[in-house]
C-alpha cells in the first residue's frame, strides 16, 4: 500500500511553502533542545551502536545532521521529495544521506532495509501526524527497519497536547505564525492516544523497552515570551530476547 494522495499532498505543499531558515518550522527546535535529550534517552539501550541510523520523517534534516556528527552512517528518509531537498540543500557538506520514501510501501521500506542492514531508527513526530489508517504500516516500516538487532527511538505528542495545540489555534489573535501553515495544509497534529501508541508498536512485533514523557520543545513562543513546549510521549522498541 501507499500513503493517500491527500497527505502526501499535504505535505508536499507545507514543504515547498516552508523557508531555509533556521527554526522556521513549528516543531524544527535546534538539536541540543530536541534530539540531544532524545539521545540521552536512547543510547543507553542501544545493543549496537555502530547500526546505521535512520531518520524517519526527517523533514528539513536539521535533526539529521546532529546525528551524523555523532554516528558514521546516518540516513534522514522523509515522504516529501520537497522535504529532501531541504534537507539536501541545508547539509553542503553531506555529512548525512538524504532519501525519499513512503515507510508505508513495505517494498520501498524492505529495500532500505535490505540496503543498509538492522539500523537504529529514530522517529520523531511522525505517527500522530499521519492518516490513522497508515500508522500500523508506518510501525510495520519501523519494526523493518530495526531488523532483528536494531532499536527505534519514537516521540510522540501526548493526548494533553492536542488541547494546548487547539488553544494556540483558537486564540482571539489566531495561531502563532509557524503553527499557521499546519493548519493552512489540512495536517493535524495530535491525532494518536496515549495508550494507541505502544499497542501500535506491539501489533508490530516490537517490544516497548523504556518509555517515559518530556516536553517536545517548538521554535514558536508566547506573547510572554516564554517558549511554547508540547507534552509528549516517548518509546524506546526492539525485538524481545
Amino acid at each position: 500500500m501507499s500513503v493517500t494522495s491527500r497527505y502526501r499532498d499535504a505535505w508536499e505543499g507545507f514543504w515547498r511553502e516552508a523557508p531555509d531558515e533556521p527554526g522556521a518550522v513549528f516543531w524544527d527546535a535546534e538539536p541540543a533542545l530536541t534530539a540531544g535529550p532524545h539521545l540521552a534517552l536512547f543510547e543507553p539501550h542501544l545493543a549496537h551502536l555502530s547500526l546505521p541510523v535512520i531518520d524517519l520523517g526527517c523533514g528539513n534534516g536539521t535533526q539529521t545532521r546532529f546525528l551524523a556528527d555523532r554516528y558514521d552512517s546516518v540516513t534522514g528518509v522523509d515522504l516529501s521529495p520537497a522535504a529532501v531537498e531541504h534537507a539536501r540543500a541545508q547539509d553542503p557538506d553531506g555529512r548525512a544521506q538524504f532519501a525519499q520514501l513512503d515507510a508505508t510501501d513495505e517494498k520501498a521500506v524492505q529495500a532500505l532495509h535490505d540496503r543498509l542492514g538492522d539500523a537504529n531508527v529514530y522517529v520523531r513526530g511522525v505517527l500522530h501526524q499521519c492518516e490513522p489508517d497508515d500508522r500500523r504500516p508506518l510501525a510495520r516500516a519501523v519494526a523493518t527497519l530495526v531488523g532483528e538487532r536494531g532499536r527505534a527511538f519514537l516521540v510522540e505528542l501526548a493526548e494533553s497536547a492536542k488541547p494546548v495545540i487547539m488553544g494556540l489555534a483558537q486564540s482571539p489573535a489566531g495561531p502563532p505564525a509557524k503553527l499557521r501553515p499546519v493548519f493552512e495544509h489540512g495536517l493535524t497534529p495530535g491525532e494518536v492516544t496515549d495508550a494507541a501508541l505502544p499497542e501500535l508498536v506491539e501489533s508490530a512485533g516490537l517490544t516497548v523497552l523504556a518509555r517515559g514523557e518530556l516536553p517536545l520543545t517548538t521554535t514558536e513562543y508566547r506573547p510572554d515570551g516564554t517558549r511554547i513546549e508540547l507534552p509528549s510521549t516517548w518509546l524506546v522498541v526492539g525485538r524481545a530476547g
